[in-house]
């Protein structure tokens, strides 16, 4: 994995374990770790071989990416950019969410072009053409990215939900808003019995988490379980479920 400096984040998980079973029934949480699940899903191919280290990638994808990397320039054509396949630009969704994933500000770097004669055209890398003049778009334009959400806010901001319910996120990562009726059909599903057995842990994340979340949901269906209940020292909080 990429080796950066980790930065500080108030995500938190709380998490329902089922320590018979050595389980995660599931877990509860803010708009900041849905936005980071949803964000997951925007992330180009590329974006995620490079988080995760392409040595690290289950299948051929890491092969292909090293490929990329090294065939000789004198086979690529003259104006292809690797890195628009290497380093593809990602959308983050939300600051939080950004920082459960990466911290080198590549959304704050982007870059927007217009035509040099200034046809109505914009592009992202300035080799592009006009399709009006056929002269490059390469005059840079400031790019402004969308405002950050003010706390508490519940309509507009950056992100994906919205920030007035506590979520429900299943160990394979289904998501949806918490209530008692989902909590007892969950309950249900998983023939709990024995309500002692459920103990409730909260876990603070940070970007090694996110990038393990990451790797994680690429391949089981056990995410949660997978990468809170490998490491006792993720927990922070402990506190039996009440009758």
């Amino acid at each position: 994995m990429e080796t950066t400096s980790t930065p500080t984040t108030d995500v938190t998980l709380k998490l329902l374990i089922d320590t018979k079973g050595h389980k995660v029934l599931y877990a509860e949480s803010g708009k900041e770790f849905v936005d980071f699940l949803f964000t997951i899903m925007s992330l180009p191919v590329g974006t995620v071989i490079r988080l995760l280290s392409k040595d690290s990638m289950v299948g051929s994808l890491g092969k292909l990416y090293d490929s990329i990397e090294s065939i000789g320039d004198i086979y690529m054509l003259p104006d292809c950019n690797r890195d628009t396949l290497l380093k593809p630009t990602a959308v983050i969704g939300s600051g939080d969410a950004s920082l459960l994933l990466t911290n080198d500000e590549s959304v704050e770097k982007r870059k927007a072009y217009m035509c040099v004669n200034s046809h109505r055209y914009v592009a992202d890398d300035p080799r592009a053409i006009c399709p009006k003049c056929k002269n490059y778009i390469s005059t840079e334009v400031p790019y402004v990215a969308p405002q950050a959400t003010t706390a508490g806010s519940s309509e507009g901001g950056r992100g994906y939900v919205k920030d007035i319910v506590t979520y429900m996120i299943m160990d394979n990562l289904e998501v949806n808003p918490l209530s008692t009726i989902a909590c007892l059909t969950m309950l249900n599903k998983f023939n709990v019995k024995e309500v002692g057995s459920l103990e409730q842990k909260v876990v603070n994340l940070g970007m090694e988490e996110g990038l393990k979340l990451l790797k994680a949901s690429l391949e089981s269906n056990s995410v949660l379980t997978n990468v809170f209940l490998g490491k006792k020292e993720a927990y922070n909080i402990s506190m039996p479920c009440k009758r």
